[in-house]
């Protein structure tokens, strides 16, 4: 379990877009995994097997909410980002703590454009980029030819790229933002030079 967790999280999370359903996920796919041991024929690794189980479960529990959606949705408040604590134990020798946040930050800007990916776009792109599955252990996990995993996650790169685009025009304009303290501290650096 220890060595597929991650793959098994991230493969159902890219389909249920939160945390804990995916966690529930992963567990209702090890148990399936372990009722249904005897099936497994070995024509794949037993990775891909479980990553099959786990993207079967994160597919029923997401039309399971869909029957059960109510008429008036309540906005959730995001996650809490499980691995903050994980970056509070960083050797803050080797990363200061301003760049781990912009890399946090970062981060999650990413996950927020691949969660508005559309869901077969979304869990190709999980699989193969995160994952860093082949394309072959990709298409046995979700059920589709090799090609339409290669289509797949061309189209979710292209689709991420715009939305980052989209981001990277929004603050352009306030990329080495002169106004403030900044520009006071020029202005009086200059006069000071400038008067005797």
């Amino acid at each position: 379990m220890r060595r597929h967790n991650g793959r098994l999280f991230r493969a159902a999370r890219a389909i249920l877009k939160d945390d804990a359903e995916a966690e529930d996920a992963v567990q209702d796919a090890y148990l399936d995994a372990y009722r249904h041991m005897a099936d497994f024929r070995g024509d794949s690794q037993v990775g891909t097997w479980l990553v099959r189980i786990a993207v079967n479960q994160a597919l029923m529990r997401l039309r399971k909410h869909k029957r059960e959606s109510v008429v008036v949705s309540f906005d959730r408040p995001e996650p809490e980002d499980s691995n903050t604590s994980m970056e509070q134990l960083r050797d803050e020798k080797s990363e200061s703590p301003m760049a781990a946040t912009l890399r946090a930050e970062i981060r999650r800007l990413l996950e927020r454009r691949i969660d508005e990916l559309p869901m077969a776009f979304r869990s190709v792109f999980v699989l193969r980029e995160v994952e860093e599955m082949s394309v072959e252990e990709t298409a046995a996990a979700l059920g589709i030819p090799a090609a339409t995993v290669r289509t797949r996650l061309f189209r979710a790169r292209a689709l991420l790229r715009q939305a980052l685009d989209r981001e990277m025009d929004l603050v352009t304009g306030d990329v080495f933002g002169f106004a403030g303290a900044r520009c006071d501290r020029i202005v009086a650096a200059v006069l000071a030079r400038v008067a005797p």
